[in-house]
C-alpha cells in the first residue's frame, strides 16, 4: 500500500538521521578516552584506530536497537502533531494496521542486530584481546609517547622523551632512569635512535649525554659523559588472554553450562529480542498531544529504553549468580514489557485512558 511505503520511508529518513547522531557521540567519547590512553603511554598510538572499531563494533547493537525504536517513535509522533494521525483514526483505520510496515521496516534491522549481537561483537571483543596481547608483547620503546614518562620492565626503567621523529628513527632530549644492582642510575642525552643488530637484538642508541650513578642512602655517586650510548630494549611479555564470556563464540558458548555463560547467552540473545518490542512500543507510545512540547517522546523512550535495559541486565545477572534458571530469566524482561505493550494498544483502540476521554469531551 502506498502508506506503507511512505511510512517506510520516513522511518528510514528518521533512522538515518539519528544513527548518524549515536555513532557519533559514542565513537567520540571512546576516541578521547583512547587519545587519553595513548597520550599516558598505556595504548600504542597506532592502536587508536584499531580499537576505536571494535568498540564501534561492540556498541552497535545498542545503538541500533535504540535507533529502530527512536524512529518509530518520532516519526509516529509527527503524524499525530500534524493531525495526519488524526484523520487515520477518523476513517476507521486501526491503530493496529501500524504493525505490518513497522515490523517490515524493523525486521532487517532486528537481523543486522541478531547478528551483531550473537556473532560480531564475540568476534570484536576477541579480536580487541588478541591485539591488546599483541601490543604488549612489542618492544617496550614502542609504547613510549613523547612528553610522558613511561614505565617498563615492572618499574624498574622509567623512559621520558620529549621529541619523537617516526619517519627517520630518532628521539631529542632523553631521560632514563632505571635501577641495577641496587643502583639507580639516570642517562639524559640530547638525541638519539633505535638500532637492530644483527641477531634481531633492539639497542636505543644516545649521542652526547650524560649518566649519573648513585647508591641510595650513600652520598657518593658518579658522573659519566659519552659521546655514545646504547641501552638494550626488550621485547615486552605476551599477556595470556582470558577466557571471559563477553569472548566466547556463540556455537561454544551454547554448549556451555556454566551460570556466568548462560547468563551471557542470554544477554546476547535477549537483544534482538528487545529490539522487536521496542519498535512494537514505540507505535501506542508515539500518541501525543499537538499542543504539548515536542521533546516529551523523546523523554519518554529514554526512560522506556532505560527500564528494558536494566530489566535485561537484572535478569542476565541472576542467571550468572545461579539464582534464577536459564528459561525464566530470559523470558522475564520481555514478558514486563509485553504487559504494558497490551495495555497501551488495548488503551489506544478503546479510548480508555482518561486523557484521550477529556479531549473526546
Amino acid at each position: 500500500m502506498i502508506f506503507e511505503r511512505a511510512a517506510r520511508r520516513e522511518f528510514a529518513q528518521a533512522a538515518a538521521g539519528i544513527s548518524v547522531v549515536l555513532l557519533a557521540i559514542v565513537l567520540s567519547v571512546q576516541l578521547i578516552r583512547l587519545l587519553k590512553d595513548a597520550a599516558g603511554g598505556s595504548l600504542a598510538p597506532e592502536g587508536v584506530l584499531a580499537m576505536l572499531a571494535f568498540a564501534a563494533v561492540r556498541f552497535l547493537p545498542m545503538l541500533l536497537t535504540l535507533t529502530l525504536f527512536v524512529a518509530v517513535l518520532l516519526s509516529l509522533s509527527r503524524m499525530y502533531r500534524d493531525s495526519e494521525m488524526v484523520v487515520w483514526l477518523s476513517s476507521g483505520m486501526p491503530l493496529t494496521r501500524w504493525l505490518r510496515p513497522v515490523l517490515r521496516f524493523a525486521m532487517p534491522i532486528v537481523i543486522a542486530v541478531a547478528a551483531l549481537s550473537l556473532v560480531l561483537s564475540p568476534w570484536a571483543n576477541l579480536a580487541q584481546g588478541n591485539f591488546e596481547a599483541a601490543l604488549s608483547a612489542r618492544s617496550e620503546l614502542s609504547s613510549v609517547a613523547a612528553g610522558a614518562f613511561k614505565e617498563v620492565r615492572g618499574g624498574r626503567q622509567v623512559y621520558f622523551v620529549e621529541r619523537m621523529d617516526d619517519k627517520a628513527g630518532r628521539i631529542g632530549n632523553v631521560f632514563i632512569a632505571s635501577m641495577q644492582e641496587g643502583k639507580l642510575g639516570v642517562v639524559v642525552s640530547d638525541a638519539g635512535g633505535v638500532e637492530v643488530r644483527e641477531n634481531g637484538d633492539r639497542f636505543l642508541v644516545l649521542e652526547s649525554g650524560r649518566r649519573y650513578e648513585v647508591e641510595p642512602g650513600s652520598a657518593a655517586f658518579r658522573v659519566m659523559d659519552f659521546a655514545r650510548y646504547a641501552v638494550r630494549t626488550e621485547d615486552g611479555d605476551a599477556r595470556p588472554i582470558r577466557q571471559i564470556p563477553r569472548r566466547v563464540p556463540l556455537l561454544d558458548l551454547v554448549s556451555m553450562p556454566e551460570p556466568e555463560m548462560r547468563g551471557e547467552l542470554l544477554g546476547r540473545i535477549a537483544i534482538p529480542i528487545s529490539a522487536v518490542i521496542l519498535a512494537l512500543l514505540a507505535i501506542p507510545l508515539s500518541y501525543v498531544n499537538p499542543r504539548a512540547g515536542r521533546s516529551a517522546n523523546l523523554l519518554i523512550a529514554i526512560i522506556v529504553y532505560a527500564i528494558y535495559s536494566n530489566l535485561i541486565s537484572i535478569s542476565q545477572a541472576w542467571v550468572t549468580g545461579d539464582k534464577l534458571p536459564f528459561a525464566v530469566g530470559l523470558l522475564l524482561p520481555h514478558l514486563v514489557m509485553l504487559l504494558p505493550l497490551l495495555i497501551l494498544f488495548r488503551g489506544r483502540l478503546t479510548g480508555s485512558f482518561i486523557w484521550q476521554k477529556r479531549r473526546v469531551a
